[in-house]
């Protein structure tokens, strides 16, 4: 697959790698991927991204993606859903942290094994996105993986990327539109990979 990679999309996967290293991370994720795509210059990704005001609210993403991890990964929708059958996991955070530590609950915490492989592997969610990428240049056509699949993967993975770019104006259609112009072209879901394709991860 990594054959049909454009330059910029190993740019993309390369940069990530860097993202998890810089955060200290012991594996890379989604958010990694979507860190590396904001730092991409040129480009159709790029343009859209700038287009979608995505950099000019970084650090709300940042803080999104700080307080998700605090939940120990869970998405707005899963905590809205605990909350629905009276479970409040602000609290439960909070009690965590306070016997733990802050950040307790982030995953990414719990097991660091590449201090003694010096490898940062990918997480499953994050070659999810890399295999839907696939699915969505497939959808389109294209004989190539660009940056722009990488973005439109994002947004169609369910999980904590996915919302947090909802709630900053970037759902899958959003950002067809800002790559393509229109979601007529492509944009009958022949192009999504499908929400039943992804698996959480």
């Amino acid at each position: 697959m990594f054959e049909r990679f454009t330059r910029g999309a190993r740019a993309t996967v390369k940069g990530a790698v860097a993202q998890a290293e810089r955060a200290g991370a012991g594996s890379v994720t989604e958010e990694h991927l979507l860190l590396a795509l904001l730092e991409q210059e040129g480009g159709r990704a790029a343009f859209a991204v700038t287009a979608l005001g995505l950099h000019d609210r970084r650090a709300s993403l940042d803080a999104a993606f700080a307080e998700a991890r605090r939940r120990g990964g869970l998405t707005r929708a899963d905590t809205d859903a605990l909350a629905g059958i009276g479970i409040d996991l602000g609290a439960i955070v909070s009690r965590v942290e306070g016997t733990h530590g802050e950040g307790a609950l982030d995953a990414d915490r719990r097991g660091r094994r590449w201090w003694w492989s010096g490898h940062r592997p990918f997480r499953p969610g994050a070659k999810t996105v890399l295999e839907n990428a696939l699915r969505v240049a497939l959808g389109r056509g294209d004989r190539f993986i660009g940056e722009e699949h990488l973005l439109l993967a994002l947004t169609a993975k369910p999980g904590v990327v996915a919302d947090v770019l909802a709630e900053h104006g970037a759902t899958y259609t959003a950002v067809q539109r800002a790559l393509y112009g229109s979601v007529a072209d492509g944009g009958d879901g022949e192009g999504d990979p499908g929400q039943g394709h992804a698996q959480a991860g």
